[in-house]
């Protein structure tokens, strides 16, 4: 089962294989927007993988596309709601309400 650690709180909560991040870190109450839904349109769910990226989907070509409209886009970045878990432990930085998007 992976661990997913999420800075800066450094909350670590257990989920499930192929839990999507977005639902996985709303569950947790922690605070992401989310304005689309889901659907990669919006980009308010940017976030950064720091650790165990090889353990999370593939980007998408939707992804790919969303993020290169985003201020502050590093190589990094994801959007919370495209990322599905693996069997690693993932840990990501949420960014704040003013990170640039």
């Amino acid at each position: 089962m992976p661990t997913l650690t999420i800075m800066p709180s450094g909350k670590t909560i257990e989920a499930n294989e192929g839990a999507n991040v977005l639902e996985v870190l709303l569950g947790a109450g922690e605070p992401i927007n989310h304005k689309c839904e889901g659907k990669a349109e919006c980009g308010s769910c940017h976030i950064f993988v720091q650790e165990g990226r090889k353990g999370i989907s593939r980007m998408t070509p939707e992804e790919n596309a969303k993020l290169d409209t985003i201020i502050g886009v590093g190589s990094k970045s994801r959007l919370a709601c495209q990322i599905t878990l693996g069997t690693e432990p993932v840990t990501v930085e949420l960014l704040g309400e003013f990170s640039g998007f």
